[in-house]
């Protein structure tokens, strides 16, 4: 994988004694004149322009080359996704969505962050909410963190989605019939799936949809295991993420219900704004207080597989921002399972698994173009 970091690093310090540059893109005339008036009251910002569709979008973007971006779903012309992957084919500027969370919302907005957008924030009261100014302190976090980031192009997540081969001998791949999009039972995949006496607990935070999305293309069927997914993310997004994510390789993807067990082939996502923990090797769901900050926490997760699957358990931290799965993964360790991180070229934010790495717990750091593979090992390893 060619670095980019150099480049991006010199772009940061470059511009860490002045105004992050913000191209601002939404088909309101009325929500791009509200952001850019939170923007630039800000003082750490200047709106450098504004664009009303994605065509406009896209050649503005690489006229004024921007450090960040923020953008609707909902354009004229072209949708986010597309506009997303059409900027990332040609220069590596970070994106936010700033969309509405309607069902249909949430859709377009996570195909968007799978495409290669930084992260989202939610337009309050709908698609032309009139009170934006409820989200500015959300929205400008969040734009600092990601003008920081380093988006990965197209042809890097097609990298990292290309499936991995496994063995002739070993049982052969089979595309999976997604999920209906309507099932949501807490034991909606067929009870014929053995439970799984080995797991793989994946969690990640800013990027992480991407990230997610090429991993679950990736991953071999064998040998037999199943996957518990973490993503710092609203329930909203949480039930769409499940529904792109169904089928897309070899592991069906659902929402985690309260009861539900780790299956052969079957990935388990904590659904949005509940920790999900494993009691005796069961999900069990609560809205207990958040950890680091965030809920769903990779920590309590991956903690509590460590209780109940021991020297069976493989943790894997993604890329994100702040330190949580680093005490997770040092659980996982210390009962006998294997770890890894995503090393720092490939990751957008290099938060989560530095925290790891200098706790000291991870066996291995991985790009996300091996971490699939990397997955395949560690899980023939286990006892």
């Amino acid at each position: 994988m060619v670095s980019r970091r150099p480049a991006r690093e010199r772009e940061v310090c470059s511009r860490s004694m002045g105004r992050v540059r913000v191209l601002v893109v939404d088909d309101s005339s009325f929500v791009r004149a509200a952001l850019s008036r939170i923007l630039d009251g800000h003082g750490g910002f200047e709106v450098v322009g504004q664009a009303s569709d994605g065509r406009a979008a896209i050649d503005l973007i690489l006229r004024v080359k921007p450090d960040v971006v923020t953008m609707d779903y909902n354009m004229p012309g072209m949708n986010g996704a597309d506009v997303v992957r059409r900027v990332l084919e040609q220069a590596p500027i970070p994106i936010v969505m700033v969309s509405a969370h309607t069902t249909e919302g949430a859709r377009a907005t996570v195909d968007a962050l799978a495409a290669g957008a930084i992260d989202v924030v939610a337009k309050p009261g709908g698609e032309v909410s009139m009170d934006l100014a409820k989200i500015a302190g959300e929205l400008c976090d969040k734009l600092l963190v990601a003008a920081r980031a380093r988006p990965l192009g197209p042809e890097q997540l097609a990298a990292a989605a290309k499936p991995v081969v496994v063995a002739a001998a070993a049982a052969p791949i089979r595309k999976p019939t997604p999920f209906p999009s309507a099932m949501v039972s807490a034991h909606a995949y067929p009870l014929v799936a053995p439970v799984a006496e080995r797991v793989v607990i994946i969690g990640c935070s800013t990027g992480g949809p991407s990230a997610l999305d090429a991993i679950m293309r990736a991953l071999p069927a064998t040998p037999a295991y199943g996957v518990i997914l973490v993503q710092h993310m609203s329930a909203v997004l949480t039930a769409a993420l499940a529904t792109r994510l169904d089928g897309l390789g070899a592991f069906r993807v659902k929402e985690a219900g309260d009861g539900d067990r780790p299956r052969v082939g079957v990935a388990l996502l904590a659904p949005g704004d509940k920790h999900l923990a494993l009691v005796s090797g069961a999900v069990r769901l609560n809205e207990e207080a958040p950890v680091h900050g965030v809920r769903p926490a990779v920590d309590i997760t991956m903690r509590t597989a460590a209780a109940s699957f021991g020297a069976r358990a493989v943790g894997v931290i993604l890329t994100g921002m702040g330190r949580d799965g680093a005490l997770g993964l040092g659980a996982i360790k210390a009962a006998g399972g294997r770890t890894l991180a995503q090393d720092k070229e490939s990751s957008v934010v290099f938060g989560m698994p530095r925290a790891a790495i200098e706790l000291g717990v991870v066996d291995e750091v991985v790009s996300l173009a091996g971490m699939a593979a990397a997955v395949g090992r560690a899980v023939a390893r286990l006892t």
